[in-house]
């Protein structure tokens, strides 16, 4: 089966993936996960392992480098301590399934105690742990519950919208790009499956009321207004349909701290929710948390194995992250062998081996990251993306006429692709053809030009939320 032939081809078209996979949903017979690593089938008795990981924060929602983590199982005498790095992250690795509590200390602050259930159904736990007032030693903390009660109020308000401009960054930043790209990707995630609400009959028709407000005012061009009709619906129905309406308008609009927090809650409410797992993992990569974001991801695809959305997110963040990151290679590997005429899962199979293995792979890691672009491009011709990584590897070889024919097939894919017109303009030159590549050079400078223009347009257009922390004084008026 072909992709729908939308210019770009396999160049991350998310929404059409998102409707293939629901069709071959009901026509996949594959009883469970196939391990994938190397590029070998993995053993089906290699053994499972449980990470338990998280981000320390202060009561203003930063990052707390530095911090103590303690990880103690229930009955078990030892504990279990790390570090958080430079963005506040900590992880525990190859733990025992049971329950356990973690907490964080520093400089005589104490976190709120978590309470974590880890089993081998979820290999990934994600808990963030916040800084309090708490003194070292003076009163007991209390394990909060995985049980979420919206009575817990958000500790933030949406006081306004400015312009999302402000935010600085040109529009060819790829991790930037790429956040902003995954945003739009999650709001058009479609409901898994209804998950029946906590609420009254009557507080759930009240709720709908909301959500069906909010959605009209972000159509009609008021985003506070939507956000706070999202956050009411959530309120009145805690289901898993208005917990990610409301997380994903605050995404939308770069409240992205806030989203994470949404997100959250309405993970651990409705654990088996893949796209709450996938639309936070999108909310962890726009704040710089890319591996928490890749596991994340990582965990929904084992939640849902055959739908292709928590993988192509995953393959869009592996492809901006400025390093590798943990587990994409095997996912991947794993959709691979479950959508085999995917042309998009083979070139972002290819994406993540070659990312994996550094700028010089070696032959045998080139001869397969070949394959599965031939693969790509094969199932797809209009895989602009998949002809211009094949131009990029054979230009690696100095193998100037194979380049220019696949940097040459990539711009017949997508003529707006503006990279292929720079790598054209660039093998041109060094063939001797000057006049050639002064003309792709040109051609590339003019996209560009347009591109920023329209991304500039765009960020004019979804206006960045104003958020005022509890305690903190109010920003200036909505504009």
């Amino acid at each position: 089966m072909k992709s729908s032939g939308d210019a770009g081809g396999c160049g991350l078209r998310l929404h059409s993936w998102i409707e293939f996979s629901s069709r071959i949903i009901g026509m996949l017979l594959i009883v469970s996960a196939i391990p994938w690593a190397s590029g070998q089938l993995a053993s089906a008795s290699s053994a499972q392992s449980i990470t338990i990981a998280g981000v320390v924060l202060d009561s203003m929602k930063r990052p707390v480098p530095g911090a103590s983590v303690q990880l103690e199982q229930d009955g078990d005498t030892s504990i279990l301590s790390a570090k958080t790095d430079a963005d506040g992250a900590f992880s525990f690795l190859d733990v025992r399934p049971g329950k356990y509590l973690a907490r964080a200390q520093k400089s005589g602050l104490e976190s709120n105690v978590e309470t974590i259930s880890a089993s081998f159904e979820i290999s990934r736990k994600i808990v963030n742990l916040t800084l309090g007032a708490t003194a070292h030693g003076k009163g007991p903390t209390t394990p909060s519950t995985n049980a979420i009660e919206f009575s817990d109020e958000p500790n933030f308000t949406v006081s306004g919208v400015t312009d999302w401009t402000a935010v600085g960054g040109h529009g060819s930043d790829a991790v930037l790009r790429t956040s902003e790209e995954l945003a739009k990707d999650a709001a058009r995630l479609k409901a898994e499956g209804a998950t029946p609400s906590v609420a009254s009959k009557s507080d759930q028709g009240e709720g709908d009321q909301h959500r069906t407000a909010g959605e009209a005012a972000e159509r009609s061009g008021d985003p506070l207004k939507a956000a706070r009709e999202f956050q009411e619906a959530a309120r009145l129905d805690p289901s898993e349909r208005n917990y990610f309406e409301w997380g994903s308008e605050l995404l939308l609009h770069r409240a992205v701290w806030q989203a994470v927090e949404v997100f959250e809650r309405g993970s651990k409410a409705y654990p088996k929710s893949a796209r709450m797992l996938s639309a936070r993992g999108a909310a962890l990569f726009a704040s710089a948390h890319y591996e928490e974001a890749a596991l994340e991801l990582c965990a929904a695809s084992d939640l849902s194995p055959d739908d292709a959305a928590p993988y192509i997110f995953l393959g869009k963040i592996a492809i901006a992250s400025p390093t590798p990151l943990p587990c994409v290679e095997q996912k991947l590997g794993r959709l691979v062998e479950r959508q085999p005429e995917n042309s998009l899962a083979h070139y972002l199979y290819a994406m993540a081996v070659l990312k994996g293995h550094g700028p010089s792979p070696d032959e045998t890691v080139s001869r397969q990251v070949v394959e599965s672009l031939n693969k790509a491009v094969a199932l797809d011709p209009k895989c602009a993306d998949g002809w211009l990584q094949l131009g990029i590897l054979s230009f690696s070889r100095h193998d100037l006429p194979k380049a220019i024919a696949y940097y040459s097939k990539a711009i017949e894919a997508n003529p707006q692709l503006g990279e292929a017109h720079y790598r054209l303009g660039v093998a041109y030159d060094r063939s001797g053809e000057t006049a050639e590549a002064q003309e792709e050079f040109a051609l590339h400078d003019a996209i560009e030009k347009r591109e920023a223009e329209n991304v500039e347009r765009e960020r004019r257009e979804i206006k960045q939320f104003l958020v005022v922390l509890q305690g903190q004084p109010a920003g200036p008026p909505a504009r």
